[in-house]
């Protein structure tokens, strides 16, 4: 996040060049920017090729075409293209101004005035120039053109107005949406609300076109056809979210359940309401109207219609089934299902999976696509290696690959020295199940008996790399203590020329250096007020000088290690 100044920014000043007084329209039209003073100004960082920026702009449109009409509003696109063409075709959408694509210095100017790190970003001045908020983006996504002039005391009303919402909830405030007051059917047909009152009621929160709904959906709609089945009052009621038109339509004929229609601006509403972020989600709101469960999917996905009626008391039942299952478990009950009794090495070999038993096993979620384990994968091997020079065959990984499609699952597993789980296999959607694996690249320790260390060994490896070997409680506070001892010597606090503000030394987990931009782990010299860290290393070179003269100090390697 930027940091909040009082400053009161110059419009004409900030928005022109020495040879350019104007913005310009999609259509090649130039405004005067003189014509914005005394407006509230939203400036808008974004760009064609950001996936979360060409869904959020729609409903940047929508609000600007809603509120632009008071005459007291504009936008102005700052884009992050890298070329004229990108910037034309994505602008063309655009109802707003923008700064010319050629004007580079001053898009680069405000990038760093407003401290602009990730994009989509919306920075709304008010009429005299001032930032009223840097989370325009956010607050857009949530509240839309109410959350118009976007002074501080409307959006404390909106967030109290949401809280009302949470603590008087009922099944009407959640699905009666201004004059709507039903749901649809799978034909379409429109179903009042008041049928679905006193009922226990799932509402099932998805797109057509994710993939996790393709493998969710045949056992939701199943545990549905078996309750009703049994004549049990409960329904569910398919909330749309990211579908195009024509796929809400074709999808929806296939479910038997009902819906809310397309569209429907209440989908998002529900979803902050509920602050779910990662989808499927199946929430269960009870006979009176209380939530019971912020997310049942998992639930479904293991103990199909047996978790319901979606209680604590049915929920602590089960609980204690899994930790028995859990006490139970061998690696062979992990890996194998049915004939599928393999893991594949090097040149397709088939290796059973039996040679495994009494290893320390890493099951690896990844995938080529993903950045974020491409840039992991390294540490990975590395540890990988020297765990194995000193516990001989002590260790091994198993890749379980997100790819999409079988050539990049064979790129990226090339350059593994390990296992994989073929690519296609059926178990891999038990495994992410069985771990939760949401978010890749995600590490699983098995120890020798089959229990399960941790589902944080990625986080472990990262910050410790073969030292975290065996993965076990103990290991891990041996380290943690080890860690806390590093810091000693070092200053609480630095001051630095590249930042504004005082930087304070700081625990931190894994993070991204501002000054080197490499990971981090262990501690931080950051600033909170701005989401900005440094390595120790970096933000003690400045002080390296003195303390050589003074004694041999500590320096962190970034890493977290000392040297």
């Amino acid at each position: 996040m930027a940091c909040v100044d009082n400053v009161a920014h110059d419009i004409q000043s900030i928005l022109s060049s020495s040879e350019r007084n104007y913005l310009v329209r999609n259509n090649g039209d130039q405004v005067k920017i003189e014509s914005l003073k005394g407006k509230k100004v939203g400036l808008y960082f974004s760009a064609s090729w950001c996936g979360p920026c060409r869904r959020f702009t729609p409903t940047l449109v929508e609000l600007y075409n809603q509120v632009s009409a008071k005459g007291d509003f504009e936008i102005v696109f700052l884009s992050i293209d890298k070329d004229e063409d990108a910037f034309k075709g994505y602008f063309s959408k655009m109802p707003w101004l923008a700064i010319p694509f050629s004007d580079s210095d001053t898009r680069n100017h405000l990038n760093g005035l407003f401290k602009m790190r990730r994009i989509p970003l919306l920075v709304i001045l008010d009429e005299n120039g001032k930032v009223a908020t840097e989370n325009g983006t956010e607050i857009v996504s949530e509240c839309g053109a109410e959350a118009y002039p976007f002074t501080l005391e409307k959006i404390k009303e909106l967030k109290d107005q949401e809280e009302e919402g949470k603590r008087n909830q009922s099944l009407r405030s959640l699905l009666v949406f201004k004059s709507r007051d039903y749901v649809i059917s799978s034909d379409g047909k429109q179903v009042p609300v008041s049928q679905l009152e006193g009922k226990t009621v799932g509402l099932y929160f998805s797109s057509f076109s994710f993939r996790a709904f393709a493998e969710l959906t045949p056992k939701v709609v199943e545990v549905y056809e078996k309750l009703k089945g049994k004549g049990e009052d409960f329904e569910i009621v398919f909330i749309s979210v990211r579908d195009d038109e024509e796929s809400f339509k074709q999808g929806l004929k296939s479910l038997p359940l009902l819906a809310l229609p397309f569209n429907d601006k209440s989908c998002e509403k529900l979803a902050r309401h509920f602050e779910l972020s990662n989808f499927p989600a199946l929430v269960v709101i009870g006979p009176d109207g209380k939530t019971l469960h912020s997310n049942v999917a998992d639930a479904i996905e293991k103990h199909g219609a047996a978790a319901y009626p979606f209680t604590p008391e049915k929920f602590a039942e089960l609980s204690e089934i899994e930790k028995a299952k859990e006490a139970a478990q061998t690696l062979e009950s992990i890996l194998i299902s049915g004939d599928l009794d393999f893991l594949i090495g090097k040149d397709g070999i088939k290796i059973p999976v039996s040679d495994l038993v009494g290893k320390t096993i890493l099951l690896y979620f990844s995938a080529h696509w993903c950045p974020p384990c491409r840039a992991f994968l390294p540490k990975l091997i590395e540890s990988y290696h020297k765990i194995k020079a000193k516990q001989d065959s002590a260790v091994e990984v198993v890749f379980i690959s997100s790819d999409r499609d079988l050539a990049s699952f064979n790129d990226f597993f090339a350059g593994m020295p390990w296992l994989a789980l073929p690519f296609g296999d059926s178990r891999k959607s038990f495994l992410s199940r069985k771990f939760k694996a949401q978010g890749i690249p995600m590490l699983v320790a098995i120890g020798p008996g089959g229990q399960i260390l941790t589902k944080d060994a990625r986080n472990l490896v990262a910050l410790y790399g073969a030292e975290a070997y065996p993965f076990t409680e103990e290991r891990v506070k041996e380290l943690e203590a080890t860690s806390e001892e590093m810091p000693k010597g070092w200053p609480e606090k630095v001051a630095q020329k590249s930042h504004e503000h005082e930087l304070v030394l700081t625990r931190r987990g894994i993070y991204i250096c501002d000054g080197c931009n490499e990971e981090g782990h262990a501690w931080s010299y950051c600033c909170d007020q701005c989401d900005f860290d440094l390595h120790p290393k970096c933000a003690l070179e400045e002080e390296k000088p003195k303390e050589e003269n003074k004694q041999e100090g500590r320096v962190c390697d970034g890493e977290g290690s000392v040297l």
